[in-house]
């Protein structure tokens, strides 16, 4: 069954309104700004790199501009930030995408002898794949957990792709509306502020 889709601009629409908080609307409009990104933390390469590896993750065939995501992971390294946590196999959040950015790039070298922006889709789809189960070849894998990289990656761009406005249009999420005052609380009560799906 087909997920439903909610009417284009719900989300944006609201983040204009007054059920929003300035502290929440200061957040989240910046990130519909679509202004080409540079680098802060990462080489141009690795960047692309990056990019590269989030869109196969999170492929947007159906948007003209997709949700960029390296920027955000990008950023956070840059400014040094983090959950405040990591697995104690795991080096700092730095080490670790370095480590693991040239290990996909490994993994691509050895399975397709080419760099992993190279490859065609399916190609890079491959290399992913093992990644995602544990197999990919080169030797940065034996520095970093792969299961644990994969892991941390894929939740960051996951958070980095739901907490984008547009995702949140597209499911319908409207959590953001953090004015008091939600009052149907059983379920299948919407709010009025609450998209309803077009079929």
């Amino acid at each position: 069954m087909a997920s439903p889709h909610y009417p284009e601009g719900t989300v944006r629409a609201l983040l204009q309104s007054d059920l929003v908080t300035e502290a929440t609307r200061a957040a989240l409009l910046p990130r519909l700004d679509t202004v080409p990104y540079t680098p802060q933390f990462f080489d141009d390469n690795t960047f692309e790199l990056l990019r590269a590896v989030a869109a196969r993750i999170y492929p947007q065939p159906e948007r003209t501009e997709p949700i960029e995501l390296a920027p955000v992971v990008d950023k956070r390294l840059a400014e040094g930030d983090s959950d405040g946590w990591r697995y104690d196999a795991m080096p700092p959040d730095r080490e670790a995408y370095r480590l693991g950015l040239g290990g996909i790039n490994q993994a691509a070298q050895a399975l397709f002898q080419q760099p992993f922006v190279a490859l065609s889709e399916a190609q890079q789809d491959q290399v992913i794949g093992t990644v995602a189960n544990g197999t990919a070849p080169g030797e940065n894998w034996q520095q970093l957990p792969i299961d644990r990289f994969f892991e941390e990656l894929l939740a960051e761009l996951t958070e980095a792709y739901y907490s984008h406005p547009l995702a949140q249009e597209e499911i319908g999420y409207v959590g953001m509306a953090d004015v008091p005052g939600w009052q149907r609380i059983e379920p299948n009560q919407l709010e009025d502020r609450e998209p309803k799906p077009v079929n």
